[in-house]
């Protein structure tokens, strides 16, 4: 393993063996669903930025990937929704983030009447060498992994997802984002891109790192604050603010004229009757309709007197344009 892989480990091989609330992320937040009971020790060891688990992606008791298994809150979370055996695969690649893992479901399953650990197939490899085959997944998700790589590493990591994702499958992730430029002694400090904080990307090109591997569809479904990194903590001559973001990208194909990027944004016609564009969207008078980027370009670029286009809220739950 080089430098980067060795501090990797070892942040997360102390993390599995001594939780330290709040590691490197604000918590997970965690589904008040019924009779779901999480353990006192999985939730010391939560440490996401957000959440992957949204139950409109998890219909039909699709087969679901999870990497980075951190303490098994989030794969516990997932096995509510698909209840049978292997139906959740987990990956890491810390042998004592995966004992603590396995030991926090043994007891998710003492206080979870419906909960069996069979349910969770835990697995040791890492993001860049899936062990699974291709288009065999319905919902692949990481939460604060992916800020971990360099360039070279995230495309393949990325790569990897989109491989083992079926046709119209979905990508979920929750990582930490940066608009401002972060200074290179941070960016190649080994333990700060361990603990998710000097790796964050700008929102829109984490979104084009996507795009790029060929998902189609992207809608980014929170923009919420979460760290400051300051001049008395950080060698930095600035405040650098950083958000966490919870993206889903979809697996379908990219339309001729660019893939659909939901932000948020909405239109609203507030003319007589309805309008209809002629490319497929049609809005009825005084009735919101969430549209794409592009979508929102297209209509902006009309001129039209009885159109009004939000700017991106950074929030979206399906319902849009396209």
């Amino acid at each position: 393993m080089d430098i980067q892989q060795i501090t990797t480990y070892d942040v997360y091989k102390a993390a599995a063996e001594n939780p330290e609330k709040g590691l490197c992320c604000t918590t997970t937040p965690v589904w008040k669903l019924p009779d779901l009971t999480v353990p006192s020790r999985m939730l010391e060891m939560n440490y996401g930025c957000g959440s992957t688990v949204n139950p409109r992606d998890l219909s039909g008791n699709p087969g679901i990937l999870y990497v980075g298994i951190g303490g098994g809150m989030e794969l516990l979370q997932f096995s509510y929704f698909s209840r049978k055996k292997g139906a959740v695969i987990g990956i890491d690649v810390v042998e004592e983030m995966i004992d603590a893992c396995k030991a926090n479901l043994v007891e998710a399953e003492k206080s979870n009447s419906w909960f069996k650990s069979e349910f969770i197939d835990i697995r040791k490899a890492d993001a860049l060498n899936l062990p699974l085959e291709d288009s065999s997944i319905d919902v692949a998700a990481q939460n604060c992994l992916f800020n971990i790589f360099r360039d070279d590493e995230l495309q393949q990591a990325l790569k990897e997802m989109y491989r083992v994702l079926k046709p119209n499958g979905r990508l979920i992730l929750s990582d930490p984002t940066c608009e401002q430029n972060i200074p290179a002694n941070l960016k190649n400090d080994e333990r700060l891109r361990a603990l998710c904080l000097s790796g964050a990307l700008p929102l829109n090109e984490y979104i084009k790192r996507l795009t790029d591997i060929g998902f189609g569809t992207i809608e980014v479904r929170a923009k919420r604050p979460y760290r400051i990194l300051d001049p008395i903590h950080y060698e930095t001559d600035e405040l650098i603010y950083i958000e966490s973001c919870e993206i889903c990208a979809i697996k379908d194909p990219v339309p001729a004229d660019g893939p659909c990027v939901f932000t948020g944004k909405t239109a609203i016609y507030y003319g007589d009757n309805f309008f209809d564009d002629g490319n497929g969207h049609t809005l009825f008078s005084n009735q919101p309709l969430a549209i794409c980027d592009k979508t929102a370009a297209a209509l902006s670029a009309l001129n039209r007197q009885d159109i009004f286009i939000s700017s991106s809220t950074y929030f979206y739950d399906g319902g849009g344009c396209c």
